[in-house]
């Protein structure tokens, strides 16, 4: 089969098409992963009508995540601001006329200390982020190592996000224990430039090669609300879903749209639209950790468990996402508690 987004081609080697229907979940082997689905058949997924797709969603959910498991992340921003990259949704970023100053990045120990409280509070990944374009070697790079380090030696997951990276540098996170590598396509290649123009898309799939070269596993995923289509979305999810493997890790994030950003007069989004990412991603990937990710806040308690029973097995958790707000601990504690899912896989 030949992959309708060019963007995947070297990627992966294409694979014979399902004789059955993919909509067939009667006939589908669970342990059947296919890493060949086209446009069309992530769209009819994701537009089928919800009650369907809820079910559907489930059925693979249910599958293999028996007890409903959710894992708890935390994620904390070493370097804050300054990012030399124009993405249009990002505070962080130097383009953009944003209250986020540049900050210098935390030494070592105070991220060491954040990380003991968040697993105390019951954390079981530690994620820091910098606001790079691209990693660059010297004294915070090597902090950054010896953080990786310190979260794994807590008995923590311990993922980075920090842009690109070289060969070498993906190879001594790995040296270090680094759990997983966090790098978003953001949105689909079509509307890809509407959003960013200092990075191409090429770009990020070729970070994922090197992380996934390098033996990290994957975390990636996208933001909708961005001015996409139903399509884009599409298209992002049978990117993310034609990568062989799958990445372990896939966020969802809905757009928090933040004042002097080029898009901080878009309208939120409907919450049965990230209810139905989730379950679409759910269904095209079903072993991937699929993460309610930024903009959990705006959608209230019932559309976000709604998300947990269609295929989510994993929250950030904490008061602060980067930059932007995130439902206090005590809040998602008593959400889980009332949807009754368990909290961790470790």
């Amino acid at each position: 089969m030949t992959l309708l987004n060019p963007h995947i081609q070297e990627f992966n080697k294409s694979k014979s098409k399902k004789e059955d229907s993919f909509l067939d979940f009667d006939l589908l082997k669970m342990d059947d992963f296919r890493h060949d689905w086209s446009l069309e058949e992530v769209k009819e997924i994701l537009d089928l009508p919800l009650m369907d797709l809820l079910w559907r969603a489930q059925v693979v959910h249910r599958s293999y995540n028996p007890g409903y498991k959710v894992q708890l992340a935390s994620l904390l921003s070493v370097k804050t601001g300054g990012c030399s990259e124009d993405c249009a949704y990002c505070p962080q970023s130097v383009h953009n006329e944003t209250k986020v100053e540049p900050i210098a990045a935390l030494q070592v120990k105070s991220v060491l200390e954040r990380a003991r409280s968040a697993k105390e509070s019951g954390a079981d990944r530690f994620c820091m982020g910098w606001a790079w374009r691209e990693i660059k070697d010297g004294k915070a790079f090597d902090a950054m190592i010896e953080m990786v380090r310190g979260v794994r030696e807590l008995g923590l997951e311990a993922c980075v996000t920090a842009g690109m990276v070289t060969d070498s540098q993906a190879s001594r996170l790995a040296e270090a224990g680094l759990t997983a590598y966090n790098h978003n396509l953001d949105t689909s290649p079509e509307h890809y430039s509407n959003i960013i123009s200092t990075r191409t898309y090429q770009d990020r799939l070729e970070t994922l090669r090197r992380v996934r070269l390098a033996g990290i596993t994957v975390c990636c995923g996208g933001i909708i609300g961005m001015g996409e289509s139903v399509s884009d979305r599409a298209s992002l999810l049978q990117v993310l879903a034609t990568l062989d493997p799958h990445p372990e890790s896939v966020p969802i994030n809905a757009l928090v749209a933040v004042e002097g950003t080029p898009m901080e007069d878009l309208s939120s989004i409907d919450p049965l639209e990230m209810v139905r990412m989730v379950a679409t991603a759910r269904i095209v990937m079903p072993r991937s950790r699929i993460r309610l990710s930024a903009g959990r806040q705006q959608l209230g308690r019932e559309a976000q468990i709604l998300c947990l029973q269609s295929g989510a097995d994993s929250i950030f958790y904490g008061d602060t996402l980067l930059t932007t707000s995130n439902p206090e601990v005590e809040a998602d504690r008593k959400l889980l508690a009332d949807a009754g899912v368990k909290a961790n896989f470790s």
